[in-house]
């Protein structure tokens, strides 16, 4: 394997990242092993005997020369370091020409990604092996972050701004987003996945609408589909299926129930109710529930929408 990709880093980029913190580790160490050596050796060496003139420790007042190499050799490292370290830093804030945009908008507890050609999803991101990407990131409600650990790069995601972050993806496979900012009870569960295709896999998932072309054989059942997409789309972060209830009400037993409404009414939770609480979940809310839930009628497609529901209708 190519050295640049040690340490699990799945970009050339990443590969420089650990040769700096390599390069300090080692530059560290040994003067580290340098000065403790000597000073063991010196404390032995004038350790305090007996009285004896011999042994007396000599009177230095002071040397010239080392007072300058002292000084001139870490002042020498530490430019050798900042200028190594700038360099990787700046590399990886400035993009390369011809890079392919991907926006990325966060909010409690997703990803939302959406692509130059329209294409939407939810915590999944699809790009190919071997081309530079940049990252348009932003944020809906509060500060997230946006840490990709296998390329070495990170960058906050801050409501009102945009920020961005490129990566060369050189090595086709499939790396974890972790959120790095406290952004409320779901934080821990905000996880996306970054999926590297080979250059040919890649063309042909955009080929087939930005989906698995084929994926199961088109025989997976609805409900399995369903239970895929709601872990996908990042719906257990707000959402119990079983355990203590979320900021959102429970999906164990919600089909078929009576769901009491702001205002004093209530409905029945059929399939109509379940499909447009998905598509607009501002339309009937649910009373004690705040309404934050983000809409999904740009992100799910209908087929998505139906095996959601039909998960749901299984869960009692």
């Amino acid at each position: 394997m190519d050295n640049a990709l040690a340490f699990g880093a799945a970009s050339s980029q990443a590969g420089r990242v650990d040769a700096l913190f390599v390069m300090i580790a080692v530059i560290g160490g040994f003067f580290f092993f340098l000065t403790q050596g000597m000073l063991i050796y010196f404390a032995v060496k004038y350790r305090r005997r007996l009285p004896d003139r011999d042994n007396e420790t000599p009177a230095i007042t002071g040397n010239h020369l080392l007072e300058f190499l002292w000084i001139l050799i870490p002042s020498l490292v530490v430019v050798v370091i900042f200028y190594y370290g700038w360099r990787v830093y700046t590399d990886q804030r400035i993009p390369v020409a011809g890079a392919t945009e991907v926006h990325v908008n966060a909010r409690q507890w997703m990803y939302e990604i959406k692509y130059q050609d329209g294409r939407t999803a939810i915590n999944e991101i699809r790009v190919p092996a071997g081309k530079p990407v940049k990252f348009i990131l932003s944020a809906a409600d509060v500060l997230h972050g946006f840490y990709l650990p296998d390329f070495r790069v990170k960058m906050d995601m801050i409501p009102g701004r945009v920020t961005t972050l490129w990566v060369q993806p050189d090595r086709p496979g499939s790396y974890q987003i972790f959120c790095t900012v406290y952004c409320g009870t779901g934080h821990s569960n905000m996880l996306a996945r970054l999926i590297v295709m080979p250059p040919r896999e890649y063309a042909e998932w955009v080929e087939h609408g930005g989906r698995e072309g084929g994926e199961a054989g088109g025989k997976e059942p609805l409900h399995e589909r369903g239970e895929r997409v709601v872990k996908g789309a990042g719906c257990l972060n707000c959402h119990a299926v079983d355990g203590k209830e979320k900021i959102g009400p429970n999906f164990r037993g919600l089909y078929g129930s009576k769901v009491p409404l702001e205002g004093g009414k209530s409905v029945t939770a059929d399939e109509e109710y379940l499909r447009e609480s998905i598509m607009d979940p501002g339309a009937k809310i649910v009373k004690g529930y705040p309404n934050v839930m983000p809409t999904f009628k740009a992100t799910l497609p209908r087929e998505d929408t139906d095996a959601v529901v039909e998960y749901l209708k299984t869960l009692k």
